[in-house]
């Protein structure tokens, strides 16, 4: 994991602001959702996207270490 040294507060709402530098890096605009995830003692912000990282399709997703991965993309997969 690769530390930025930016540093922020919570608010009193639990918000946090993400950096502008942050959010060009990652190309997360204004209105993009975000999954939160938790592992071990980390809080890890995703950009979510809801569609098969192989083959784009949004059907039969199965999420494997934070990717969506199609059924029909895991099915080929097994094949080989």
């Amino acid at each position: 994991m690769k530390s930025t040294g930016i540093i922020r507060k919570v608010d009193n709402l639990g918000r946090i602001v993400l950096p502008i530098e942050l959010r060009r890096t990652m190309d997360i605009a204004e209105r993009d959702e975000l999954e939160i995830y938790m592992e071990n003692d980390r809080i890890i912000l995703q950009k979510f996207e809801k569609a098969c990282i192989f083959c784009g399709s949004s059907r039969g997703l199965i999420n494997y270490r934070r990717k969506n991965v199609c059924q029909d993309c895991v099915r080929k997969m097994t094949e080989y």
